[in-house]
């Protein structure tokens, strides 16, 4: 079985790309879709995070407040790591619940989608090859505010806090660049890179 990292930065259009190795067979385990369903109402972060950051972090629906959770993080390095000492290890045991499921369906190739793979040591060991899904920080924040309704600073912070481009640029065994050109060719190049790996 080939196992794939996918990373890159916020509004690269990883997600795209993971959903195009998705289309030729792949299975697709999405770290961000995990951590957002962990902090969803009712999802198993939440009553960790009411009891280490108190119900405030908490909205009405009983979810995760991620603007305020987000500007907890941006101005304090140790609540990130509160968070993140929360939802990483949830995340990490849902990873590799559906490693194993994917492992017993005898699937050809896992992608694993994750931002901070790059950040993260563990990973490298255990991916057979990084794929970076690259573009210039303008391209970033012109697509997340055409999405989301953050600021340019805040994008700026969420840029700021992950791994620098070249970081992952140097990581990576597949570079794909995702900037000016069209869906279309973005899933040829999808293809030529799958098609490299046997898919």
């Amino acid at each position: 079985m080939l196992r794939l990292g996918l990373t890159g930065g916020i509004g690269s259009g990883k997600t795209t790309v993971a959903g195009f190795f998705g289309a030729r067979g792949a299975v697709v385990i999405d770290a961000d879709a995990i951590s957002r369903q962990a902090t969803a109402a009712g999802g198993l972060a939440i009553e960790p995070i009411r009891s280490d950051f108190g119900a405030d972090y908490i909205t009405a629906d009983g979810a995760l407040d991620r603007a305020k959770m987000r500007q907890a993080s941006f101005s304090d390095a140790k609540a990130r790591a509160r968070l993140e000492a929360i939802v990483h290890p949830l995340v990490g045991q849902e990873t590799a619940r559906l490693e194993a499921e994917a492992v017993a369906r005898h699937a050809r190739c896992i992608v694993f989608d994750v931002p901070l793979l790059v950040e993260s040591q563990r990973w490298r060991q255990r991916v057979d090859r990084i794929i970076v899904v690259d573009c210039p920080h303008e391209v970033q924040i012109e697509r997340v505010m055409a999405r989301n309704a953050l600021s340019h600073e805040d994008i700026r912070r969420i840029i700021d806090s992950q791994a620098p481009r070249l970081q992952r640029l140097r990581a990576a065994d597949v570079v794909i660049f995702n900037a000016a050109i069209s869906m279309e060719r973005l899933a040829s190049e999808v293809s030529e890179v799958a098609l490299r790996f046997g898919l």
